[in-house]
């Protein structure tokens, strides 16, 4: 699999980015894991509710924030400088892999990373994403995915809160989910190190791939 670094950039950009590695996936190069940071952004997934996004245009103005819209799954998110976001392009339809069995290995590529940095993260059923919190505490989100399957190929991904700005998410009601709270890794350790965090990442979802193939 091919690791592309992009840094950090506008949304358009990395959408730009995916469609063009999207096509040369579809067309026969090798599966492609895109690693960025955005500029701030608020994404609205196919499902969303508009009425999660709490502010007005103006104030968007004011924050130095961009809306977008995109054809991913699931409900409204926030992208910004901090929070790691990885597209992986994978031809899925090629490995015979299955769109719940995809999800379920980026989940669980992202929870085996964060295991590494010392937190204990977990999935919710019926609720996407990786969440951490212990059982008397309220669940705190850490990490949203939201993929699109186009032509069998895979695009889209997730979005990591390493040292975000979280006050962006107090713009909105995250994925559409009203009574939990959104954390960062900076938040749940007091430090933090994107570079580290993508580096790891990348070993784990090659090793979960790997293991997902050979099955």
């Amino acid at each position: 699999m091919r690791i592309k670094q992009i840094g950090l950039v506008n949304y358009a950009v990395g959408l730009k980015t995916q469609e063009s590695i999207h096509d040369s996936v579809l067309a026969g190069q090798d599966d492609t894991l895109i690693l960025c940071q955005h500029n701030h952004v608020y994404t609205f997934g196919k499902s969303a509710e508009r009425n999660n996004l709490l502010i007005s245009e103006s104030f968007l103005k004011s924050i130095n924030a961009q809306v977008f819209e995109t054809d991913r799954g699931g409900d409204i998110t926030y992208h910004g400088p901090g929070q790691l976001v990885g597209y992986p392009i994978i031809n899925l339809r090629k490995h015979g892999l299955g769109v719940k069995k995809y999800v379920e290995l980026l989940e669980q590529s992202i929870i085996d990373t964060l295991a590494k940095f010392g937190i204990v993260a977990y999935q919710i059923p019926s609720l996407t994403g990786i969440w951490v919190g212990a059982k008397n505490e309220v669940k705190r989100k850490i990490g949203a995915i939201g993929i699109r399957v186009k032509n069998g190929v895979s695009m889209h991904g997730f979005a990591l809160n390493v040292s975000t700005d979280l006050s962006y998410f107090n713009h909105i009601v995250p994925c559409g989910i009203a009574d939990k709270e959104v954390t960062s890794i900076k938040k749940e350790l007091g430090n933090s190190n994107i570079d580290a965090f993508a580096t790891t990442f990348e070993k784990h979802f090659n090793l979960n791939m790997k293991r997902a193939l050979d099955l």
